[in-house]
This record gives C-alpha cells, structure tokens and sequence, in this order.
C-alpha cells in the first residue's frame, strides 16, 4: 500500500510539473508573439502537411508578414464589419452571439459561426481544425490569454496577417497581391469588402471571380462599414 501511494504521489506531481511547463510555455509563446511577426500557424503547418500527401499544389502556401501601418484601414473595418462587430467592446468572447446561433440551431437553422476575431486567431495560432470539447477548451484558454497580453490593435494586425483568403493564401499581403495585383496598403472599400467576404470559406468562395453570393454579402459588409463609421477602430 505504501508503494501504491508512493507511486501515485509521484505520478501527481509529475502531472503537476508537466502542466506547469505547458502553462510555461504557452504564456511565453504567446507573450512573445505581441512583438515578433509569426513565422508560421498551426493552421498552415496543417495545410502543408496535409498537402505532402495529395497529388496536386495543395502543399504551397502563400504568406508574408505586413505591419499594421502597410494595411488599409479599408481591409481593417471590412474584417471587423464582417466577422466581429463588437470586436473594440468585448474580452474575447462575444456571449450574446454564441446564444444567438445556439438558438437558430435549435430552431432548425444550420450551425453558424460566433467566433471572435480573437477566437479565431487563437486557433489559427495554435490548435487544430475541428469542433471536439478539447480543441474548444484550449481556444478558450488561448483567447484569454491573447486578450490579456495582447491589445486589440496587435490582435487585429495578426489576424489579418494569418487568415486564410484563399487555398494556401494567407494572410491580406499574399491575398491583395495575388488577387488584386497590389500592396495591401493600396486596397480599396470594395477589394476589401471582397476579401472579407470569402473568410467563412475561402477554399469555396472567390475574391477575384465572386460569385453572385460573394458580391451581395461584399456589398453588406460596405453596408456595414459605412454604418460603423471610419474612425471606429481609431482607439484600439
């Protein structure tokens, strides 16, 4: 029996140490990434791995980091108006949005999105793509902590440099380059627009050849943009 404890206790604080280091290196991980430009996500690493095995390009990635101050404003309020609208108010969680979806799903409707931008850089960053209770734990976990270390400018700025616009296109350099034949920076109302509106899907959907669904949701998200205003991430 004294063995039997004996072993169990150095199980635990082996179990101990063992999270401790992971909470170690998490938090300096994403601490760090406030400063220095991600080299890569988790997401990408995904999609090249997963293309090693296919016969076609599915490997190549596009990606090239760019600072806030070469992104147009345009591209910066299309994200916002497109995917996170209470992006400045909220500490990563959008609750009232979550409660809205869950109640279309119960009244019959397809599952859709709630994710916060912050959300979704936290598993872009870091996790896998799925839906299981222990992926959406540690986005949880990272949402915290990218909100706690992070201000929203830096966020935003990662965001718009990981998502995804295309099959291997990631990030508003690659995307604006290859779609539309110039530098972020140079990006107009309407280009943004459109690449904001291929984000839920951007394997399916198409910025440079939108479909007549890509145009309609481009043009409410103008709409959107427009009610929210120029200056409204001016304080982030």
């Amino acid at each position: 029996m004294v063995k039997i404890s004996e072993f169990f206790s150095k199980l635990s604080r082996l179990i101990i140490r063992f999270a401790f280091t992971l909470f170690l290196i998490s938090v300096s991980s994403v601490f760090l990434l406030r400063f220095i430009p991600p080299v890569t996500s988790a997401f990408m690493v995904g999609k090249y791995c997963g293309g090693l095995f296919s016969s076609d390009d599915r490997a190549s990635i596009r990606y090239h980091w760019v600072d806030w101050k070469n992104i147009s404003q345009h591209m910066a309020l299309a994200a916002v108006a497109a995917e996170d609208q209470k992006f400045p108010e909220h500490f990563g969680f959008d609750f009232k949005s979550m409660v809205e979806a869950l109640k279309e799903r119960e009244d019959g409707g397809s599952l859709r999105g709630a994710s916060t931008i912050t959300q979704q850089v936290a598993k872009n960053l870091f996790l896998w793509k799925g839906r299981n209770f222990i992926r959406k734990g540690l986005e949880a976990y990272f949402t915290v902590l990218i909100e706690v270390l992070w201000p929203k400018r830096r966020i935003l700025e990662v965001y718009l440099n990981v998502a995804e616009f295309g099959d291997g296109i990631y990030g508003v350099e690659a995307a604006s380059k290859k779609f539309f034949h110039k530098p972020p920076s140079r990006l107009t109302r309407r280009e943004s627009a459109l690449l904001a509106a291929v984000l839920p899907n951007p394997i399916r959907l198409k910025a440079a050849v939108p479909s007549a669904y890509v145009i309609q949701r481009a043009q409410r998200i103008e709409r959107q943009m427009r009610n929210l205003g120029s200056s409204y991430l001016k304080g982030i």
